[in-house]
């Protein structure tokens, strides 16, 4: 398996498909959410993803202070369910978290995270703050790593 980080402009056509296929396979049809991922945020974002046998495994994007929330923030962290429970989410999140931290120059990291996961990220050094939402019709709950 191999780790990539990319911005978008580096992306090859192969990799967003990939990365497309992979959200809407989970999001969408796994999740059973019908909502617009394509956001027309992918283009500021710095993209992380683990590729194995020319497939996309894991992915999550990465936004600077300011281009999503206002702290900088990590969305729409995946795994593929032929790799669940193997360690890559906590893996890309560490990777995601130093990146923020070497090329933003900051500490502060927000995401906003599915509520069954708060204890994965709490696990990683982020808190809860505020109360609970439901964004796409499922329960969310923001969560700011300093």
């Amino acid at each position: 398996m191999k780790w990539v980080q990319k911005s978008f402009d580096e992306l090859t056509t192969t990799e967003l498909y990939g990365i497309l296929r992979l959200r809407t396979e989970i999001f969408v049809v796994e999740q059973d959410c019908v909502y617009q991922d394509i956001d027309n945020k992918d283009q500021k974002a710095h993209h992380i993803f683990a590729v194995d046998q020319n497939e996309i495994m894991a992915y999550a994007r990465i936004f600077k202070a300011g281009d999503y929330f206002q702290e900088a923030s990590i969305g729409r962290v995946i795994v593929s369910d032929k790799r669940r429970g193997k360690g890559l989410a906590r893996s890309m999140m560490l990777q995601a978290i130093a990146y923020i931290t070497e090329h933003f120059e900051t500490k502060s990291i927000r995401i906003s995270a599915q509520t069954y996961l708060e204890e994965f990220y709490a696990g990683l050094g982020f808190k809860a703050v505020g109360m609970s939402y439901l964004e796409d019709g499922l329960p969310h709950i923001g969560m700011v790593r300093n």
